[in-house]
């Protein structure tokens, strides 16, 4: 009787020594007990939100919303970063102090638009938790700096949140790769 609730096993004794249950019907009353604390503990542990999706698909809209991040970020589109971004969106880049959400967009949107810019995205693994995503991959950015070609490779970590049914990113955090010597 260990796993019973102490409610169960009170009106168990209660009925024995009372005289008023017969041992058949006190051990059905128990089955039930028994049965009804399983299910309410196995209802307890599944997902509160029943529209989780399936991780294989969950997993492919947030790498497609990585995609569709870095497209916005290349043309500097403003409308479409603010609707992939949360507005608690905070990214950090190497050791700076972080940007929020404006001030993010700010950076990127600011100066030309580099028509030779490219970026990457490879190595990608992505962890789905019910409404949460995390994605640690790597970001090879390619461009031209006063009519100079430059590569940097970029190692990061992306949070997403799923928000009314949206996946949105809420974190980011960036650092360099070290150059091989």
């Amino acid at each position: 009787m260990g796993g019973l609730p102490r409610r169960a096993i009170m009106l168990s004794v209660t009925a024995r020594s009372e005289g008023t249950m017969s041992r058949g019907r006190a051990l059905k009353i128990l089955s039930l007990m028994l049965v009804c604390c399983i299910a309410a503990s196995s209802s307890a542990t599944e997902p509160k939100n029943s529209n989780t999706l399936p991780p294989p698909e969950a997993k492919q809209q947030v790498l497609d919303l990585g995609k569709e991040w870095v497209a916005a970020e290349i043309k500097h589109d403003e409308t479409t970063l603010r609707r992939i971004l949360d507005d608690k969106f905070v990214a950090s880049f190497g050791a700076k102090k972080p940007y929020g959400k404006e001030a993010f967009i700010k950076e990127i949107v600011s100066g030309e638009v580099d028509p030779t810019g490219s970026q990457t995205l490879t190595d990608e693994t992505v962890i789905i938790d019910q409404d949460t995503a995390v994605v640690v991959g790597t970001d090879t950015v390619r461009g031209t700096d006063n009519g100079a070609a430059y590569m940097v490779v970029y190692r990061y970590t992306v949070t997403y949140v799923r928000r009314h049914g949206q996946w949105l990113a809420l974190a980011e955090h960036l650092v360099q790769v070290p150059q091989a010597k």
